[in-house]
C-alpha cells in the first residue's frame, strides 16, 4: 500500500525546489512511464492501481513496485483523470560541453515560460535529431510534471542545459557557427541559406528574442504567412515555430 511518508514524497517533487534538492522528478500515465522504463534514466520506484497491474504481463523490473488503490493514486495524482501508474525517476546529468556543439544543429530556449511549450519543443527536438536544447536561466523546468508529460519520453533522449545567457553566447561565438533567430523583420525562412550546424533561438511567449542577444544572431529569420498581402494572425505560437523551421532545416540538408 501507499505509505503516508511517500504520498509526502510525490507530493513535495511538485516544487521545483525539492526536485532539484533530490534530482528527481515525477512522470504519470502508463505510455509514457512505460517508455522511461525502457531508457536510460534510472527509476527509484513505482506505484501502480493494482487492478491494473494484475492485467500486465510485461511489466519486468527491478524497480521497486507500490501496488495500491485507484483512489490513493487520486491522492498523489497531477491529472484529471488517475494514471494506472506513477513513476519516480533520476533527474538526467549532462554536462555541457561546448565543442561537442560545434558540428550540431542545437536550440536556445530564449526565457520560455509555459512548461507545456518547453516539452513540447523538446519532443520536436527529439523527432527531428537534435540532441541539444539549451535554455535560459528563466525558462520554465524541464522537470515541471507538464513539461515532462509534454515531451512523451523525449525527456530521456534529450540533453537540456540551462546557462547564464550572455556568457553562453560570448563561449559559443569562439566556434565561429551560424546563430539562427526568428524576427518579424527577417528574411523568408524558405529563401535563406540554412547550414546542417548551429544554433536557432526561440524566443519568450510574448516577448520574442531580447535585444541583447541581436548581436549574436547571424542570420534574421521569418516564417512568412499565407498569402502574404492577407492579414492573419499576429505570431504563430512558439513550439508551432519550431516545428515548422526545424521541418525546414531537416528538409533542405536531410
Amino acid at each position: 500500500m501507499l505509505s503516508k511518508n511517500k504520498q509526502k514524497h510525490i507530493t513535495a517533487l511538485g516544487r521545483k525546489k525539492i526536485r532539484d534538492q533530490e534530482k528527481l522528478f515525477v512522470a504519470e500515465g502508463q505510455k509514457l512511464v512505460l517508455d522511461l522504463l525502457q531508457s536510460d534514466l534510472n527509476c527509484q520506484y513505482l506505484i501502480v492501481d493494482e487492478k491494473w497491474i494484475s492485467t500486465q504481463s510485461s511489466l519486468n523490473t527491478d524497480v521497486e513496485i507500490i501496488k495500491t488503490s485507484s483512489d490513493s493514486i487520486k491522492k498523489v495524482s497531477g491529472f484529471k483523470s488517475t494514471p494506472s501508474i506513477i513513476g519516480v525517476f533520476e533527474q538526467n546529468s549532462h554536462r555541457l560541453e561546448m565543442n561537442t556543439l560545434k558540428n550540431q544543429l542545437c536550440l536556445f530556449l530564449d526565457d520560455i515560460q509555459d512548461p507545456g511549450n518547453l516539452g513540447t519543443i523538446i519532443r520536436l527536438a527529439d523527432w527531428f535529431g537534435i540532441k541539444s536544447v539549451i535554455c535560459s536561466k528563466a525558462c520554465a523546468d524541464v522537470y515541471n510534471p507538464k513539461t515532462i508529460q509534454s515531451t512523451m519520453g523525449a525527456i530521456a533522449r534529450i540533453q537540456t542545459h540551462y546557462v547564464e545567457t550572455l556568457p553562453f553566447f560570448e563561449e559559443y561565438k569562439s566556434l565561429n557557427c551560424p546563430v539562427y533567430g526568428t524576427f518579424l523583420d527577417g528574411k523568408n525562412l524558405y529563401q535563406e541559406e540554412l547550414n546542417n550546424n548551429g544554433l536557432i533561438i526561440m524566443g519568450n511567449e510574448g516577448k520574442g528574442i531580447q535585444d541583447k542577444l541581436e548581436p549574436y544572431v547571424s542570420s534574421r529569420l521569418f516564417i512568412p504567412n499565407y498569402p502574404p498581402e492577407v492579414a492573419t494572425s499576429e505570431s504563430l505560437n512558439v513550439s508551432v515555430a519550431t516545428a515548422i523551421i526545424c521541418a525546414e532545416f531537416r528538409r533542405r540538408l536531410g
